[in-house]
């Protein structure tokens, strides 16, 4: 059996890229639900150090799940949370990022790289106990591969793409979906229209019923039942999503039928909670957990960590916080069709100016932020690749160190001067410069961020209208329509792990890409890195990648803040726990409670 254990890397957390960006929860005064519930044999379990059964975890986020609960068109981190328990996909991956099994078994690739044939677990049920099969399989591609699936809000295209057929299918052409084949009920082929670079990232995708979507138009599937309610979210994970209280309290409770081993604990209670008193509840019992997208705040770190019933791990993360430039704009028609026409779209005059752009670079002090909002937990980047990625390149790129006298500099030479002394700078057509600079709730440390930003830039003669937080909902749904004004944004991102390819944030046709940059040499770059057979030599690809980070940090439509380093926090009751480089949820069904 040929497996192909490719070294590979992606944007996704596990199932895609979202947003680690957060929206302002509102805690919930649930009763505390962290007793586990076991014998006096389980408690001499326990003692000895072996697993036991029962209990419930509770966890706290600081911002509620937007509420689409299916792995094909869910956005955010929050949803994540929910859907690393309920679903699955057909491969995994391990600490040094490498391909294993997971649905699928084994496979097997053929020699042109074109096709990938893989073998299912047999005994693998959904939630509501129909048997898992290929069809499955088939039907989760080819609903990302429908017509309409963007336009119903779908962002999880870069799986399907490659796969043979897809224009035709995609555009309506055709009626027949060739990319991806079930031979059996536990076989099934992916085939791809070209020798495919990162074949085995794409097969792994989180799988959705067909018995539950089947019969649904894609254009009704992100407001359907088993879309956003629970007790009717169907998955094949370790764990159920059995209630919730909408932005209060989410239930996950054990599939005790899960096919790779019943779940030691009974029940993971997801609660919200505002980031002020989050730690207080870790610190007494109320809750268990404190884990992604934000993890235990940097400023609490010592003090968190005399706490002696708490265990923290800290991990470099696996994404980065932003501000970005809007760099264009879409048009009016295209927002209102729901398409991403970047021949539409309408520049920004002065975020369309590239030493604008680096000027504002050079005009914050990003390691001071680092060191004082951060505590030190944390690193200045300039490279949109995490950094635990082979493809990352600190050397490629251009620096921006703090120098505003170089930014007060490049300011000038674009025409932006203060022609009335008032210590603000005027358009080069001698009118009022006022950018505006938009930010969500929810991160407390973002939000601490914003009038920082606002500061290091005004030093330099810019003067920035500070506009009122939003909602991450609400931010999100401005941020991706982007036919208004905004001119600076920030935003945070959870990278994946399944390839380095960044085409899915800052390819022109991206619906992450909100900065809505369009950069002919980028996009040739990212076409190249992928572009087989070269693109099988792993040094080709470096290179390749290497350049791009040149060309991303000197046009520049967005400046990287920092990389905050992940802090998890959670009691020592809690037995189980490792980490992944990109997630705190890890094999759930293995963690267990001591009391």
């Amino acid at each position: 059996m040929k497996k192909n254990w490719l070294f590979v890397l992606a944007l996704v957390l596990t199932f895609g890229i979202v947003l680690a960006a957060c929206s302002e929860g509102s805690s919930g005064d649930q009763p505390n639900e962290s007793e586990a519930e076991g014998s006096d044999e389980g408690e001499d379990e326990a003692a000895s150090g072996e697993p036991q059964m029962g209990g419930t975890l509770t966890g706290a986020m600081d911002t509620a799940p937007a509420g689409v609960f299916n792995p094909i068109f869910y956005e955010e981190a929050y949803e994540d949370n929910i859907l690393s328990f309920t679903h699955e996909s057909l491969l995994s991956q391990n600490k040094q990022l490498e391909f294993e099994p997971n649905l699928a078994k084994e496979w097997e690739i053929n020699e042109d790289q074109t096709e990938i044939t893989l073998t299912l677990e047999e005994g693998v049920t959904w939630h509501d106990g129909e048997p898992f099969t290929a069809e499955d399989v088939v039907y989760t591609y080819k609903a990302i591969s429908s017509p309409g699936y963007v336009e119903a809000g779908g962002i999880r295209t870069d799986y399907v793409v490659r796969l043979q057929g897809y224009e035709a299918f995609n555009s309506g052409e055709t009626d027949e979906f060739e990319g991806v084949v079930a031979e059996d009920d536990h076989t099934v082929t992916f085939k791809f229209a070209e020798p495919n670079v990162t074949i085995l990232k794409d097969v792994s995708f989180p799988i959705i019923p067909e018995h539950i979507f089947g019969d649904v138009p894609i254009a009704e599937i992100p407001e359907h039942p088993a879309t956003l309610n629970a007790g009717e979210v169907i998955g094949t994970g370790p764990f159920k999503f059995t209630e919730m209280l909408d932005r209060e309290q989410y239930v996950l409770e054990k599939n005790a039928d899960y096919w790779k081993s019943e779940p030691y604990l009974d029940k993971i209670v997801w609660r919200i909670v505002e980031q002020s008193v989050m730690l207080g509840l870790l610190e007494n019992g109320e809750i268990d957990f404190i884990a992604d997208p934000n993890g235990v705040p940097a400023a609490d770190y010592e003090s968190v960590a005399g706490v002696e019933h708490i265990e923290l791990i800290e991990q470099t993360d696996f994404g980065y916080q932003l501000m970005g430039f809007k760099v264009n704009h879409r048009s009016d028609a295209d927002v209102e069709a729901g398409k991403l026409e970047p021949e539409n779209w309408e520049a920004n005059e002065d975020m369309g100016e590239q030493k604008i752009r680096q000027a504002m670079a050079y005009a914050i002090d990003r390691q001071a932020i680092v060191d004082n909002l951060l505590y030190g937990h944390g690193s200045v980047i300039n490279a949109p690749i995490a950094q635990q990625f082979w493809a990352y390149d600190k050397n490629a790129v251009t620096q921006y160190t703090y120098d505003p006298e170089k930014a007060k500099s490049l300011l000038d030479e674009a025409g932006y001067v203060d022609t009335n002394d008032d210590g603000f700078r005027e358009t080069p057509d001698g009118e009022e410069w006022v950018v505006n600079l938009n930010y969500p709730t929810g991160n407390k440390l973002r939000e601490d961020s914003a009038p920082i930003l606002q500061k290091f830039l005004e030093d330099v003669g810019i003067k920035i209208e500070l506009r009122q937080p939003k909602e991450m909902t609400a931010y999100v749904e401005e941020l991706t329509n982007d036919n208004t004004d905004w001119d600076l944004y920030l935003l945070g991102w959870s990278l994946g792990s399944g390839d380095p390819d960044p085409s899915g944030l800052w390819g022109a046709d991206a619906a992450y890409n909100y900065s809505r940059w369009n950069n002919e040499q980028s996009e040739t770059l990212m076409q190249e890195a992928m572009q087989a057979p070269e693109a099988f030599d792993q040094a080709y690809r470096k290179e390749k990648y290497s350049e791009w980070q040149s060309v991303f940090s000197e046009d520049l439509p967005a400046l990287l803040l920092y990389a905050q380093n992940k802090i998890y926090g959670f009691n020592k009751r809690l037995q189980g726990v490792d980490p992944m480089p990109y997630s705190f949820i890890n094999d759930p069904e293995k963690w267990w409670v001591t009391e």
